[in-house]
């Protein structure tokens, strides 16, 4: 199975060396259930010719905003319309969760009460997971049509389905813990309170649920439709 991805950012300068771009992140994440994986850098401009050039489709994280006037978004927005309509399975993390649900007809926007860094605990189909999270932009307002499937009191919004052929997730099952702790350390000081930042840091050792998102990711992909 063919899987695009739909590449929205790119991870810093100062770590992609060692941890390669958010595409290979989600190569890794995926390894061993026997996907090939075709990257599209739209955030450079690059777009895939049709939603049938893949199987499936993943669209990554991003350092910018789903409303920022930037000359791709309306693009991207138009090429998820298109997916959805062609019926084929679309997977969103972070950024791609939130512009998603903004082309179907949802609210994305700088939250008010601030940032989500690091170790978080989500209540997902009644079961406790833990990610990595990084974001303040959140969905304030689904498109009909969606479900909600976990959140928390922060994010209350987390995990959203469409349908049986989109899912779309708003934490990092991408993110190990050296690549939070070097976003800390490249992108956070300055622009998340220090206070967040150090608690942050304080609790990355413990335990993340990577490996069980990548299940539900690969089973989702996957899955037997109509």
């Amino acid at each position: 199975m063919k899987i695009g991805i739909l590449q929205t950012g790119h991870a810093p300068d100062a770590l992609i060396e060692t941890t390669g771009d958010y595409d290979r992140m989600f190569a890794r994440l995926l390894d061993g259930h026997g996907f090939t994986f075709e990257t599209y850098p739209v955030v450079d401009g690059v777009f895939p010719d049709g939603a049938d050039v893949a199987d499936g489709w993943l669209i990554t994280g991003s350092r910018h905003g789903a409303y920022d006037n930037l000359p791709w978004i309306a693009p991207l927005e138009d090429l998820i319309r298109q997916i959805k309509a062609e019926g084929r399975p679309l997977i969103g993390v972070c950024f791609g969760h939130q512009i998603i649900a903004q082309a179907l007809g949802g609210k994305v926007e700088k939250f008010d009460g601030g940032w989500s860094i690091g170790r978080t605990e989500y209540d997902l189909d009644g079961q406790p997971v833990t990610l990595n999270a990084w974001h303040q932009d959140q969905v304030v307002a689904l498109p009909d049509g969606a479900t909600v499937l976990a959140g928390n009191g922060f994010c209350r919004y987390a995990v959203v389905a469409y349908g049986d052929r989109i899912w779309t997730i708003q934490p990092h099952p991408e993110y190990d813990t050296d690549f939070i702790a070097g976003l800390i350390r490249t992108r956070g000081r300055g622009v998340v309170p220090d206070a967040q930042l150090d608690a942050a840091s304080a609790g990355l050792d413990g335990p993340v649920d990577n490996a069980v998102i990548a299940e539900r990711m690969a089973g989702f992909f996957k899955k037997a439709r109509a």
